[in-house]
């Protein structure tokens, strides 16, 4: 009876799909909560729009390594929330040799997380043992336009600041984020 009386009290559903097949035709400002805390706000009168209120954040997920690349001490993850990724965690070789400084695919992200207009970039963190002196260097994530020798779209760079002055790095450590749109 009360949603004859207004049809904009919360309902309720079990997630996002029973959302879309129950509320396709609700009136503007119908507002869903699912059991997973998530709640949406309908912005059209016309079709099925609707605005994300709130969602909690997906798990950690792991990334896929390149050959001759292992976990370090840190699981290598991603997670992406709207267009925004995450990556954390250390990555290290195969064979206990260091990593190159000078640009060296190490890891690839998703699909859902290859950044679409321009390469994902920030500054890393990098071993201290051995010869290396900066211990920061720059990871990127090659974008979908991207056209390098170095890996196809979605690839994880590492590149060293240290330079010709050492002769790698035992890990690195890939936490940091960049946008995909």
């Amino acid at each position: 009876m009360g949603t004859d009386i207004d049809p904009h009290l919360l309902q309720h559903v079990v997630d996002q799909a029973e959302r879309d097949a129950t509320y396709a035709d609700a009136p503007l400002h119908t507002a869903v909560t699912a059991e997973d805390g998530s709640m949406w706000l309908k912005t059209s009168a016309t079709t099925n729009t609707w605005a994300t209120l709130y969602e909690p954040d997906p798990a950690w997920r792991p990334i896929d390594l390149v050959t001759g690349y292992q976990a370090g001490t840190y699981r290598p993850e991603v997670r992406r929330i709207g267009n925004r990724v995450w990556l954390r965690g250390r990555i290290e070789r195969t064979n206990g040799t260091v990593i190159p400084n000078d640009g060296i695919g190490i890891a690839k992200v998703p699909d859902d997380c290859i950044p679409q207009e321009q390469i994902g970039a920030y500054a890393a963190t990098s071993s201290l043992s051995g010869d290396v002196v900066i211990g920061t260097g720059k990871l990127e994530v090659l974008d979908t336009g991207t056209a390098s020798s170095l890996g196809a779209p979605g690839t994880v760079l590492w590149w060293s600041q240290d330079g010709p002055t050492a002769a790698g790095t035992p890990w690195v450590n890939i936490s940091g984020s960049y946008w995909i749109d």
